[in-house]
């Protein structure tokens, strides 16, 4: 698993203000792609460790919507909002995620699922708007270590579905 602000292959155009998360999730991608596509599946695992999702509503197509609401462990909501910009099912997924719709804040994530022998290799690939607002990301909100533990939720959310299927 690796969290860094560049690209693997050198530095891009947007190296300063990226984030890129990868994660291997012991599960076939189908499903691991369906846990980002469903929202009975997002609001059992999406966020951090500690929080849960309420979801206001929920489209997945591109130019859909999901309108929800993050709660801390500490108890402070959080609003979201996410718009679907590109679905490649089951290969990617492109977004724009912000706190509301039309917030100037917002920034661009893609998603890539990509088949590593019976698993599934995740990269989640974050661009912000400008390099402080990836650095504000990163300080006051703990973006990296916020990511890695989502897409660990994730991978211990789909290893379950795996395993209860394999015994029934």
């Amino acid at each position: 698993m690796s969290a860094t602000g560049r690209g693997e292959s050198g530095p891009s155009a947007t190296a300063d203000r990226e984030i890129v998360i990868t994660r291997v999730v012991d599960a076939p991608r189908e499903l691991v792609f369906e846990a980002f596509t469903e929202v009975r599946h997002l609001s059992r695992w999406w966020g951090p460790e500690g929080f849960t999702t309420t979801t206001r509503s929920f489209e997945f197509r591109v130019g859909g919507e999901w309108d929800f609401v993050m709660h801390g462990p500490d108890g402070t909501d959080y609003n979201e909002w996410i718009t679907w910009t590109e679905l490649a099912p089951p290969e990617r997924i492109a977004l724009l995620h912000g706190e509301f719709r039309g917030d100037p804040n917002a920034f661009e994530s893609v998603l890539t699922f990509e088949p590593d022998g019976s698993a599934t290799r995740i990269e989640m690939r974050t661009v912000f708007g400008t390099k402080e607002l990836r650095d504000e990301a990163v300080e006051k909100y703990h973006a990296i270590e916020g990511g890695r533990q989502t897409l660990g939720n994730l991978a211990s959310y789909v290893t379950e579905i795996v395993r209860k299927g394999a015994e029934d």
